[in-house]
């Protein structure tokens, strides 16, 4: 199976670059995995299309603000995103721009100097890498020593203050590349669901954008059934499908947990026969990973392309993937690439937006 036979043509001017003026505002493909039947409505207009009895399953991770600026000592600048770390794992970073093993990075620019304002807020520091010369010295000045260099832009590191804390004080929001921009105070919000709550993931799960706090009430009192579970996602989200060789491509792990509230209501559910609805492709990977090991916390690495079994979810809202991409063949693997084809074929004509801040899809 070739990455390559997963694609399709995305203008550039379809790819929402900003999230819309008002969350949830956005339109809604609905498409039948069965018959391939296309249908255009609007996200408000969700419960519709949702049944008294149906379990809706959110992911309630919540997004770091892990896009670090910092400079090494000549002045060079260097840009970081924090990955997530679970337990006494080492801290590992991705970077853009060259970095050896044993460089040592300072804060730089806008964090540099709001910092240098701040001054005596942590106070000098002892050096966490054993008085390596030419690293850490104490300083009020935050700074990472990048311990060593592990291959297709990710680094193991140390700094002299919680990676996390410098992260959550000095950093930006993780906007996808693909958006070709800077965050903005807007993306503080917006690049965040409306009931985040645990901290830890690198971005955020996209398909939940769109939602509202009201359409939550709304599908309630239709008698929809919302749960949660947590899936901080990770290094999977950012990382190319470097071969073409699909069965290749090895899925980076996430952390995740699932309540034993959450599985006792979709057993229920699947007992009365009725539908378990994955907001987004985390709750998907996370789901199916559930079923396939029977673990409730954890690592998840499952990688779902065409040819999958689903167990778990009955469907799917998601938004538009890029093409050749993981989440895209999860889609596939779900709905069909043919109708999931035609489906985008369809979107872009009727001029969607695509991507993390665009429009949504139902796969039902």
């Amino acid at each position: 199976m070739l990455v390559s036979d997963y694609n399709y043509d995305l203008p550039e001017e379809r790819i929402a670059k900003f999230p819309p003026k008002e969350r949830g505002s956005t339109r809604l493909l609905v498409l039948d995995r069965k018959t391939g039947e296309i249908k255009d409505s609007y996200y408000r207009n969700l419960d519709e299309f949702l049944n008294p009895g149906d379990v809706l399953i959110l992911n309630d991770t919540r997004v770091m603000q892990s896009r670090l600026f910092c400079e090494l000592p000549d002045g060079r600048k260097r840009e970081l995103v924090v990955l997530e770390k679970h337990g006494d794992e080492p801290q590992r970073v991705m970077y853009r721009g060259k970095l050896h093993d044993g460089d040592v990075l300072m804060l730089g620019g806008t964090a540099f100097e709001e910092h240098i304002s701040r001054r005596g807020e942590y106070g000098a520091t002892e050096p966490r890498n054993g008085g390596r010369e030419g690293t850490f010295q104490e300083s009020s000045i935050p700074s990472i020593y990048i311990k060593r260099i592990l291959g297709n832009g990710i680094a193991e590191v140390e700094s002299d203050i919680p990676l996390a804390d410098l992260a959550e004080k000095y950093g930006t929001i993780p906007l996808p590349p693909y958006l070709h921009r800077d965050a903005e105070e807007s993306d503080k919000k917006r690049y965040q669901t409306v009931w985040a709550k645990n901290m830890g993931s690198a971005a955020a799960p996209t398909a939940s954008l769109n939602m509202t706090e009201e359409l939550l009430e709304k599908l309630r009192k239709k008698g929809v059934i919302i749960k949660y579970l947590t899936l901080h996602v990770g290094l999977g989200t950012f990382l190319p499908i470097r071969s073409d060789e699909v069965e290749n491509h090895k899925m980076h792990s996430e952390w995740f947990s699932i309540p034993e509230d959450t599985l006792n209501t979709i057993k229920e559910a699947k007992d009365d026969n009725h539908r378990v609805i994955a907001l987004g492709t985390t709750v998907a990977r996370t789901l199916e990973y559930y079923a396939k090991t029977g673990k409730t916390e954890g690592e998840d690495d499952i990688f779902i392309y065409p040819g999958f079994e689903f167990k778990m979810i009955d469907a799917l809202l998601t938004n538009f993937h890029a093409p050749k991409s993981t989440v895209l063949m999860l889609a596939s693997a779900f709905a069909g690439w043919d109708n999931l084809k035609n489906a985008y074929n369809h979107a872009v004509e009727e001029k969607y937006n695509f991507l993390s801040y665009g429009d949504s899809m139902f796969i039902c």
